[in-house]
């Protein structure tokens, strides 16, 4: 299997990370990755940030930015990721009234694509983050393939969740490839069961108030221990053009965050992705 550099999404280390963000960035250096998606800087200012980096070898691959702040204040937004030196920035969620097939819908393709283009100037890409609820029907296909088609390639490229297309009912390996030469980052994430009368961001603290059918137990796990065939998405990813991938664990059960971080590297080496 070809190699890719891996990087780790800070999320999941959330609480660590806003004690001790060096302490953390120090131990997934020497876990073995390569770099780190942030989600938030914990107040920390660009030049600390950029230091931090230095300090521990690790590239600041991508972003997650809040919509709400990139519409407030896009030069802003970009000038902090162009010091921190950002490859990537990724819009990673969107509310009720701005998801495809809301009202706001179209507000949230016009933001998109404005913001882009002046990420494109700023020689930084701009990525979507999925989750499960793009993929309702919107004008007879998935609200994901809608916003793919509605913003051109050059100025809006994926940031695949696998987590979250098979949560919605498809199959990573099957759906990838459709975006074969769009998915530079794809974010590698694991899990077990559906959500017992609650929807799965209840367990993040995004409560939607959503009531499911489904009862067994929801648990996100390290990557390869849970029910995705990891090998089969890591090969299938790279074939598609994947860069950079990105272990992302919302919240880790029976150990700590970045013991779970280990363990999913550890799915990596032994597949020979890393």
């Amino acid at each position: 299997m070809e190699k890719r550099p891996i990087a780790y999404q800070l999320y999941s280390a959330r609480e660590d990370a806003e004690k001790d963000l060096l302490g953390v960035l120090k131990q997934i250096a020497a876990m073995g990755y390569d770099g780190v998606e942030f989600a938030g800087f914990y107040g920390h200012a660009a030049t600390d940030i950029r230091r931090m980096l230095d300090e521990t070898g690790l590239q600041a691959v991508s972003s997650h930015v809040p919509f709400a702040m990139i519409e407030n204040d896009m030069f802003g937004v970009i000038a902090y990721h162009q010091q921190v030196g950002c490859a990537y920035i990724a819009v990673p969620y969107l509310d009720e009234e701005t998801r495809p097939g809301a009202p706001g819908f179209a507000r949230t393709l016009a933001a998109i694509a404005k913001f882009g283009a002046l990420c494109q100037e700023a020689g930084i890409l701009l990525l979507y983050h999925n989750h499960d609820f793009e993929f309702c029907q919107v004008s007879g296909q998935y609200g994901l393939d809608f916003l793919y088609d509605a913003i051109p390639a050059d100025i809006l490229q994926t940031e695949m969740d696998v987590c979250w297309i098979k949560y919605a009912g498809l199959d990573p390996v099957e759906y990838l490839p459709k975006y074969a030469g769009r998915c530079p980052v794809v974010h590698l994430k694991d899990y077990v069961g559906r959500i017992d009368g609650r929807s799965p961001y209840a367990l993040i603290g995004i409560d939607e108030n959503k009531r499911k059918d489904e009862s067994t137990a929801f648990e996100f796990r390290p990557f390869g221990y849970g029910s995705q065939d990891a090998k089969a998405v890591v090969e299938t990813a790279i074939q598609c053009g994947a860069k950079w991938f990105v272990v992302e664990q919302d919240m880790s059960v029976g150990r700590t965050p970045l013991e779970a971080a280990e363990m999913s590297m550890g799915t990596l080496k032994k597949i020979g992705c890393k």
